[in-house]
């Protein structure tokens, strides 16, 4: 009886766990479809490239689901704004990080530190939007986190979800409209 119950509960553990995986690829993949087009247009206005733009703010907000994402519309965990406030529940939360009117906000902040801020603004010049890799780690050796392994689980999810492959989207193209000329063979 107890392997069996024991096997019943390993089951229900693996049933939950592929469950939560499930759930979070799902979370993630909504994200990239909610964001790819903002990370691509902000990628094409600055060089930071659209996979490091989704990659890091994915880290740093789970997906758009840690609370500062929901709340303050802060993909990446980005200090200073005065004191942001927001409630849970009935509590209200006094918080250090900024708060953004929206997600798209929140991202061209995330682009205008890595180009504008003296301590990242070098990457622009040494990076392409194509070197996402450098990016990363460019990135952590800047002083943007603590931890060591910042850049390499950055570059997990780029990679996981293909997120480079966004860097390779081509400028949108003003002139389509235009109609080509016919050559004059007179």
């Amino acid at each position: 009886m107890k392997k069996l119950l024991t096997i019943a509960l390993l089951s229900v553990s693996a049933l939950i766990a592929s469950t939560s995986v499930a759930s979070a690829q799902s979370t993630s993949q909504s994200y990239i479809e909610k964001f790819k087009d903002n990370a691509i247009r902000i990628m094409h206005e600055t060089g930071v490239p659209a996979s490091i733009i989704l990659g890091v703010a994915m880290h740093e907000s789970g997906s758009g689901k840690s609370a500062i994402a929901k709340n303050l519309n802060n993909q990446f965990g980005v200090k200073g704004g005065g004191g942001a406030v927001y409630y849970k529940g009935n509590k209200k939360v006094r918080s250090s990080y900024k708060k953004y009117d929206s997600v798209m906000d929140s991202f061209k902040d995330f682009a205008r530190i890595m180009t504008e801020r003296k301590q990242f603004s070098h990457l622009a010049d040494k990076f392409t939007q194509y070197d996402y890799k450098g990016w990363a780690k460019g990135i952590q050796r800047s002083g943007y986190c603590s931890s060591k392994k910042w850049a390499s689980q950055v570059m997990g999810i780029i990679k996981r979800y293909s997120l480079n492959e966004f860097d390779d989207d081509a400028a949108p193209d003003t002139t389509a409209s235009k109609k080509p000329e016919l050559a004059n063979n007179n």
